[in-house]
């Protein structure tokens, strides 16, 4: 899991730099966003992103200053700078902050993406290779056992909130490699995996219950009624409500039929 933070005021701005972040991604990485160097060193304690891309101006605190906060925690997460000024001063100041890329203002989204990609190729490569420094020689066996213990863990526990975070640690793995090897070993992403389980659950209860939908929601670990009923069409082509009714009248015909 890959995750990155956007710093940037403009509102117009920060909104064409997250389309483009977020058609790069997979399914399991996180994109976090801000206005203010505050927040951003806030959400970069909390989130530890391995990718942040910061405007030179921003309110409360420049980029300057809040990258050189971060850096404290975070020596490092990839950086790319954004300014509408050419000065040497920043650049300079950038440079010593290890900043990966300093882009001027209007930034054209072809460069913007270029350079998004090379930094997701540079944060993968570094991760796999700080993943086989953690490993013994028994790689591969190692890894079936960390999937199957966590894979254990989320059948005992899908009904419940229960994030990637939650799982990895369970398996004594850090997140990012946790996701890679689960989506190899088990052939799909985390969280379409506990998303099934769950609405094979949500089918169950949908079948012998009168619950609700929001109460089936919550029964299977959803804290969001409105994405389980997303995630329920995505997976059954039909809504809770549609499948229930379904499954009253198949179980009428095939009761006049005895």
């Amino acid at each position: 899991m890959t995750v990155v933070l956007i710093v940037e005021d403009e509102l117009l701005e920060l909104e064409f730099l997250k389309s483009i972040v977020s058609e790069e991604l997979l399914a399991d990485d996180q994109v976090f966003t801000c206005q203010s160097g505050i927040q951003a060193v806030k959400l970069a304690k909390q989130h530890r992103p391995d990718i942040i891309v910061m405007d030179i101006h921003i309110a409360e605190m420049d980029g300057l200053n809040t990258l050189q906060e971060i850096r404290k925690f975070l020596p490092r997460a990839a950086v790319v700078i954004l300014s509408a000024y050419s000065d040497f001063f920043y650049a300079q100041t950038a440079i010593r902050l290890r900043v990966q890329e300093y882009l001027l203002k209007p930034v054209k989204p072809s460069v913007f993406r270029q350079i998004f990609q090379e930094l997701l190729t540079t944060v993968a490569t570094g991760q796999e290779q700080a993943d086989e420094e953690m490993m013994d020689p028994d790689t591969e066996s190692n890894q079936r056992d960390f999937i199957e213990k966590a894979r254990k863990y989320i059948h005992d526990n899908f009904r419940q909130k229960l994030t990637l975070q939650d799982v990895s640690s369970y398996a004594f793995l850090n997140p990012q490699y946790f996701s890679r090897i689960f989506r190899k070993e088990v052939g799909v992403s985390y969280t379409d995996y506990v998303n099934k389980l769950r609405i094979e659950y949500a089918c169950k209860l949908l079948e012998t219950t009168s619950y609700p939908a929001y109460r089936i929601s919550s029964e299977c670990g959803f804290t969001d009624p409105s994405y389980f009923n997303r995630v329920f069409v995505q997976q059954m082509n039909m809504t809770p409500k549609a499948y229930r009714r379904k499954h009253l009248c198949d179980s009428a015909d095939n009761g006049s039929n005895r």
